[in-house]
């Protein structure tokens, strides 16, 4: 079985843009990979193919680079199309995955099992024939990919998990990697925030 995770670095996360430079997003987006990529090694994952657009970030990376600049379905269907084995796609932004989600991700007795992300996202999904399968992400991306199995009479799961669910897209979703987060990725947001606790939720302090 293989992972593949779409990635880009140059001019990543433009939603942090707000409480993050553009250096300071593209240093973290190569540790939230980073992160990502000793998650699936400590599953016990080795194949890992990364798809982007663009070698930049990626020169000393331990995977196999796949260069593609179409857009994100269109990478990710023809990397389907041609694989022979099972399959679990990863984004690249989730500091909070471990091992022991992936692990029982790709446990499942389905045929796909389906991990959603914030606002109608698709965090990760494991597919056991990939050919047999196309994604749709942007929009509500979850909603489609339940639709998808559904009309190709596909059984499917939904992996419920907080830490597996969390994507850092916004400076909300700092507060989280904060609270719940650990490792370098944790350690560099860690040095330019903390988090203000009072009687609504927990907010997102730049250190001054």
């Amino acid at each position: 079985m293989r992972a593949v995770i779409p990635y880009k670095k140059a001019g990543a996360k433009s939603r942090l843009s707000p409480v993050l430079s553009l250096r300071e997003r593209e240093e973290f987006v190569e540790l939230m990979l980073s992160s990502v990529l000793r998650a699936l090694k400590a599953a016990g994952i080795e194949k890992i193919d990364i798809i982007s657009p663009s070698i930049y970030g990626l020169e000393e990376v331990e995977a196999q680079v796949i260069l593609d600049e179409a857009d994100l379905n269109e990478a990710l269907n023809a990397y389907l199309e041609k694989a022979k084995g099972p399959v679990l796609i990863i984004m690249a932004d989730l500091p909070l995955l471990s091992a022991s989600h992936i692990k029982e991700i790709v446990s499942s007795n389905k045929d796909i099992c389906i991990v959603p992300g914030k606002g109608g996202g698709t965090n990760l999904i494991f597919l056991k024939n990939p050919s047999d399968f196309q994604v749709k992400y942007y929009g509500s991306s979850f909603l489609a990919h339940c639709a998808i199995a559904e009309a190709k009479a596909l059984s499917f799961e939904v992996y419920d998990s907080l830490l597996a669910s969390t994507d850092i897209d916004e400076p909300d979703d700092l507060v989280e990697l904060l609270v719940h987060g650990k490792g370098p990725a944790r350690d560099y947001i860690n040095q330019k925030f903390n988090y203000e606790v009072s009687r609504g939720r927990v907010k997102l302090n730049p250190i001054e």
